[in-house]
């Protein structure tokens, strides 16, 4: 027996197909067509509509969170590339960004995105291109102090080619690496979203340097046909170590 996000049975014989079917319509393509079927019929893009989340992608935090436990009440979060703001609804609820949990700990939401994203409740939402160049100090005067945590579900527009936009999301996770070592507190997480590719043993090594592990997870809420993964690495070591490790680079080089 099988259940869906939903939590309700998928087998047994003498079910009705209750998939959704889209017919095509005059201008939309067929790829356009097949795309919004599967929309309608995914129970995770169900499930968001159902219980207010701004897409699927709100489950992959929930489900990384629940294995890594780093949204904790009272932690300062960055989620850089938050657009449509799933990650950042999540957040605000577990690290009880609102106040509604009582006289718990008052946690801090701050999301940045190149498109413009619809206000959220409890999250300091900001429109800007975290590449350009000045972006990293931006964010930090944004926050105003260290984070606990830094996540990135950054992603480049697609190319088409499949080696291309591996290295695109490995230099935008590389990028949001670099500034997590500059904002992370001792212990701090930074998750990541990833292309499975093989070019990204250099960002591994990056990050095993730096924290005290470093983790791999594909999300159940992850498509089974898509090629992403996350890395979540916890234990930040300290910007000092960061320092450290750089100066040594630096010595070899030479």
């Amino acid at each position: 027996m099988t259940k869906t996000p939903t939590g309700k049975n998928t087998s047994g014989r003498g079910q009705r197909d209750l998939r959704v079917r889209v017919k095509s319509a005059k201008g939309r393509k067929l790829s356009s067509t097949l795309w919004l079927e599967r929309q309608l019929n995914d129970p995770y893009v169900v499930r968001a509509k159902k219980e207010g989340y701004r897409g699927r992608a709100a489950y992959k935090i929930m489900e990384l969170d629940d294995k890594f436990h780093f949204l904790v009440q009272g932690a300062r979060v960055v989620d850089l590339g938050c657009a449509p703001g799933g990650w950042c609804q999540v957040a605000v609820a577990r690290v009880n960004a609102l106040g509604e949990k009582g006289g718990k700990k008052i946690g801090t939401v701050l999301g940045v995105d190149l498109q413009e994203v619809s206000p959220i409740a409890g999250a300091d939402i900001h429109q800007l291109d975290f590449l350009e160049e000045g972006a990293d100090q931006q964010v930090k005067d944004w926050l105003g102090g260290p984070a606990d945590v830094v996540m990135s579900d950054m992603a480049a527009s697609s190319s088409g080619h499949q080696g291309t936009d591996h290295l695109r999301i490995i230099a935008l996770c590389e990028a949001a690496a670099y500034f997590a070592f500059d904002v992370l507190v001792e212990g701090g997480t930074f998750v990541a979203k990833v292309l499975a590719g093989g070019a990204e043993t250099e960002l591994q090594n990056i990050l095993k340097k730096n924290f005290t592990k470093v983790h791999h997870m594909k999300p159940p809420a992850s498509r089974s046909d898509s090629s992403e993964k996350f890395v979540v690495a916890t234990g930040f070591r300290g910007k000092r170590h960061e320092d450290e490790a750089g100066d040594l680079q630096d010595d070899d080089a030479g």
